[in-house]
């Protein structure tokens, strides 16, 4: 009622052999209250309200021993040994006073006799590990589950139904209704009930259904819910109309409540009614409200209210709570700094620190006459001064070190990163502290294998700050975008499936699908203007050296001078010709040079050729 802890029990081996699982007896050899799931907790909470008697708790451990501890007396009443060899997974009391059953990592079952603390009998119940157990209302049937789910009877010892069960091992098991709802059959204590389960790391909760036959083996309706569930507590139904009321704490700190008529299948999953959650006010001093975790919840007798557990699990609030269904969404204020009276700001502590005046002198453990260094001395220089005694003679180690000479820099490789295949861990730190130093070092790499190494070895989440990052530099400078399309091809090629299952993968690659469309437009004017421009440029310069050639000739005609006018006429006609045959050649060699260059600007336009930085500014 006060939220205050009423009894401490720390068994000696806790820390070899810590509590796995707990649950209280039956009081006084009558049925214990039926819902008896994975809420062991909150007996402690309702121990005065259900029943004085409460007394004998089983208490699991993980090296397969059960303990079995009165806190009335407040003291072990016995040892359970030779059951299990290992964890005990869940303990289970039947409705008769002094029979437990356990399962455990062992893959076995064990009927305990408490009275006399020997083992009644083992089986093995799964291939794996069992998980968690649970006992019919009537007491003669056994609910196991690992993965799979069985049933069995507890006389025979044998299997008397399968149920497909879950993917990952089960954490829960209870029996959801007493009776069957077609009450014209007779009832064998089994057949026609309902039973829920849930598995660790799954959202769903399933219902299953007892068939007379063994034909149906899936669950019958599920529920889902926003994360794992860590504890559930339901109110049975026991009329044929009264709906089961079921809440679920999840690992997220949420409460879902379900309030559901069980008859029959249910095709789809169905969400809770309500869900609930607690946080602060955030008033004073601290603006936004923190959501509060719940660590439980139980249904009080009338089956209206609920109890919800609270807080920090060292000190837990528990706190009654009327349900008021109506709404879908309720979100509880609770201011928890006044209610919580642990004080961690004056920590208790056994070691005394003395009082030290100014002018103390301080002495420090070190050989006589140094002073300890308590600042790290920026230079090597420094330190020889502050160590060396006054006319001391021997060298000091540090000294001989300094004399080896040990550059450190000559140890580094050249560009500052180490010779790797992959720049994978790099990346990803770049990325995440937003490093441009570290990223200007990975991205500004050449070889292709280290980029495709880097890019297949990188973590899932940091494609799309990489392809972000990517994007930014591809607005820069053209050298660097020219680096950067290698990244983005390997990205690309590598992260296909992945980026492709993205549902904003459109506004994510939007303004990078921009940007390479704007660029390839204005590559064919480019390159159509840059061919223009080569054979305007060629041809000029090819002009220019045939004027200096004829120049060089007609200075050497009005130089030459010959008696015989016929000869001269021979020799100039020769001139000509030879003049016009130079002329020739270098038109043809401009052609070549012309046609060679349009070739490789149609390989640039097809991406066959690397674009080197020089070839890239003269095209510029």
């Amino acid at each position: 009622a006060n939220s205050r802890l009423q009894h401490e029990y720390v068994p000696s081996a806790h820390l070899s052999a810590a509590c796995t699982c707990l649950a209280w007896a039956p009081p006084g050899g009558r049925p214990p209250p039926s819902k008896d799931g994975p809420q062991r907790k909150k007996r402690k909470s309702e121990v005065a309200e259900v029943d004085k008697q409460l007394d004998i708790l089983a208490i699991g451990t993980a090296v397969g021993s059960i303990l079995l501890y009165s806190t009335v007396k407040g003291e072990l009443q016995s040892k359970l040994d030779g059951g299990h060899d290992n964890r005990v997974n869940c303990v289970r009391w039947h409705q008769d006073n002094c029979c437990l059953y356990s399962c455990s990592e062992d893959k076995h079952i064990v009927e305990w006799n408490t009275q006399t603390c020997k083992v009644k009998c083992k089986w093995k119940g799964d291939n794996s590990s069992v998980t968690s157990l649970c006992i019919s209302p009537d007491g003669k049937m056994l609910l196991s589950a690992g993965r799979t789910i069985k049933l069995w009877d507890l006389e025979t010892k044998e299997v008397y139904r399968h149920f497909t069960g879950h993917a990952t091992s089960v954490s829960s098991l209870m029996f959801t209704t007493v009776k069957p709802m077609n009450e014209n059959k007779p009832f064998d204590g089994i057949t026609g009930l309902y039973f829920l389960s849930g598995a660790i790391h799954d959202r769903l909760l399933s219902v299953w259904y007892i068939r007379s036959d063994r034909k149906e083996k899936n669950a019958v309706v599920s529920f889902t819910v926003t994360d794992e569930p860590t504890f559930i507590d339901l109110t049975v139904s026991e009329v044929k109309e009264e709906p089961v009321k079921l809440a679920v704490v999840c690992r997220d700190g949420q409460l879902h409540l379900f309030e559901h008529i069980l008859n029959g299948y249910c095709k789809k999953p169905l969400t809770s009614n309500c869900t609930i959650q607690i946080a602060t006010p955030g008033n004073d001093g601290d603006s936004t409200p923190k959501p509060v975790p719940i660590l439980a919840a139980a249904f009080c007798t009338d089956k209206q209210s609920l109890l919800l557990v609270y807080g920090n699990t060292l000190q837990p609030i528990i706190e009654k709570v009327s349900l008021n269904t109506t709404e879908s969404h309720v979100c509880l204020i609770r201011d928890i700094q006044k209610v919580l009276s642990l004080k961690t700001d004056v920590a208790l502590t056994k070691v005394k620190t003395p009082v030290v005046n100014s002018d103390t002198k301080v002495i420090v453990p070190g050989i006589p006459g140094h002073s300890t260094a308590v600042k790290t001395p920026s230079s090597g220089k420094e330190k020889k001064k502050n160590k060396r005694k006054p006319g001391e003679t021997e060298e000091s180690i540090e000294e001989r070190l300094g004399a080896l000479d040990i550059d450190v820099s000559k140890v580094k490789t050249p560009g500052g990163l180490p010779q790797t295949d992959s720049f994978a861990v790099l990346l990803v730190q770049g990325l995440e502290s937003n490093d441009a130093e570290i990223l200007n070092r990975v991205l500004n790499t050449r070889k292709e294998n280290v980029i495709k190494n880097t890019v297949a070895r990188m973590p899932i989440h940091a494609v799309i700050p990489l392809l972000h990052e990517l994007t930014k530099r591809l607005q820069g400078n053209p050298y660097s975008a020219s680096l950067m399309v290698r990244w983005l091809k390997s990205v690309f090629t590598l992260h296909a499936s992945y980026l492709s299952t993205l549902p904003d993968l459109i506004p994510q690659l939007g303004m990078l699908y921009q940007l390479m469309e704007s660029r390839v437009k204005t590559l064919q004017k480019l390159s159509r203007l840059h061919g223009r421009l080569f054979i305007l440029v060629t041809q000029v310069a090819a002009s220019e050296t045939v004027q200096d050639v004829t120049e060089v000739n007609q200075t050497a005609k009005l130089v030459y001078e010959d008696e015989s006018s016929e000869e001269e006429g021979s020799d100039d006609e020769m001139i000509a010709d030879k003049d016009s045959d130079e002329n020739w050649d270098e038109d043809e060699e401009k052609e070549e040079q012309s046609d060679e260059q349009e070739m490789t600007v149609e390989k640039e336009i097809n991406g066959d050729s690397d674009l080197e930085p020089e070839n890239e500014s003269e095209e510029e």
